[in-house]
């Protein structure tokens, strides 16, 4: 768990680059592709990851700004990716400004259940971790490509001068 903020903001800065990263590889096109029939496509995973954070970070007091979780994912992977960069952004500044190290430590109802602050934060980026892992796979099945979160990823292994693993 966070013990402070400046943990955090370094956690989530790295991870949300990441994510970014992803968002800034997808088109318009792509935004359609699923997994199977029934699921939902890449698009609405996607825009999941922008508007997510108001339910768990709006649930510890948090205020920031940050698109409507009932909207409509858009049509277009650029603005998706935009939201996101935004919402990023003021989602650290809320944190910033409104939040001390000790405020971690304060104890709110998250899904019925008392969690602290900086358990809620903990979840929160598990939360991005687990949508970011569906979105890669949809981004295959879509024809993109993917980076490595944490190691490269089957394409990036000839840029590091490594062969790619197989069976």
């Amino acid at each position: 768990m966070f013990t402070t903020i400046e943990s955090f903001i370094q956690e989530y800065q790295m991870e949300s680059a990441t994510t970014q990263q992803l968002l800034d590889t997808l088109t318009d096109a792509s935004l359609n592709q699923i997994q199977a029939d029934g699921y939902r496509p890449l698009g609405y995973i996607a825009w999941h990851l922008v508007h997510a954070e108001r339910g768990m970070l709006y649930g510890t007091g948090l205020e920031f700004e940050s698109p409507a979780a009932v909207s409509v994912p858009p049509a277009e992977a650029a603005v998706i990716a935009e939201a996101y960069r935004t919402t990023t952004q003021n989602i650290l500044g809320a944190i910033r400004t409104q939040w001390t190290d000790e405020k971690l430590q304060d104890v709110v109802t998250m899904f019925g259940m008392p969690w602290t602050i900086s358990t809620t934060l903990y979840s929160f980026l598990k939360h991005e971790i687990h949508h970011r892992g569906q979105l890669t796979i949809l981004m295959r099945q879509a024809g993109l490509p993917v980076i490595g979160a944490y190691g490269p990823a089957k394409e990036q292994w000839a840029a590091i001068g490594r062969p790619v693993p197989t069976l």
